[in-house]
């Protein structure tokens, strides 16, 4: 009896990651990923529906860890935060963005296939449906925090979502266009700087505590 090939797998989602990120989702042939992988095309459809279900297998890992974060931002009860750590939410420090950024680029490539590789696929719309997701997340602590007066009380979850729109750009672009880790970094700093959502939503100070 013959012995299965425990590294087909891995290898079927090696050669696919390698062949979307230098072609795209349309122009990859499944017989360029076979060839890569070293596999029969009947070797891959044991595994994978179509090239559509490939792709989602090769970003899987990265949509499951992004997703985790949007959970627990969600998971919170804003309700029983202080009124300073509401206000703290909203500071935008550096450590804070630096945080996103490695957490980003540990997951580079798939990242990448997600910005710019996606058309064709269930994940077409992936920066717009991520910017929806995190305003939804993050509306939450800004509503509370109008309620209770902490903050300009004239911005709605359609601004909002322009606000962060524009902000999400910020950390797209940087993958988007082959940015060094070194180049990174320095691009965190100018984004603290660009973006005060403290002054923009006319925030109080903090309370002492």
């Amino acid at each position: 009896m013959a012995v299965s090939d425990p590294t087909i797998d891995r290898r079927i989602l090696v050669s696919a990651r390698r062949e979307f990120l230098a072609n795209g989702f349309d122009k990859t042939s499944l017989n360029a990923i076979c060839q890569g992988a070293g596999i029969t095309t009947g070797a891959l459809y044991k595994r994978y529906r179509g090239k559509e279900d490939l792709f989602c297998a090769v970003v899987a890992g990265t949509v499951s860890d992004l997703e985790a974060v949007v959970e627990e931002r969600r998971a919170q009860d804003v309700h029983a935060l202080t009124d300073a750590q509401l206000i703290h939410a909203w500071e935008m420090d550096e450590a804070d963005m630096l945080w996103w950024f490695r957490f980003l680029h540990t997951r580079r490539e798939d990242f990448v296939l997600l910005l710019t590789c996606a058309d064709g696929t269930a994940y077409r719309n992936f920066q717009h449906d991520w910017v929806a997701k995190m305003t939804e997340a993050t509306g939450a602590y800004l509503a509370e925090a109008q309620r209770r007066n902490l903050c300009r009380r004239d911005v709605g979850p359609e601004e909002l979502h322009i606000l962060l729109t524009a902000f999400w750009a910020t950390i797209y672009e940087p993958f988007i266009h082959g940015f060094t880790w070194e180049q990174m970094e320095a691009h965190v700093r100018l984004v603290c700087r660009l973006f005060c959502w403290k002054d923009t939503l006319q925030f109080r100070m903090a309370p002492r505590p």
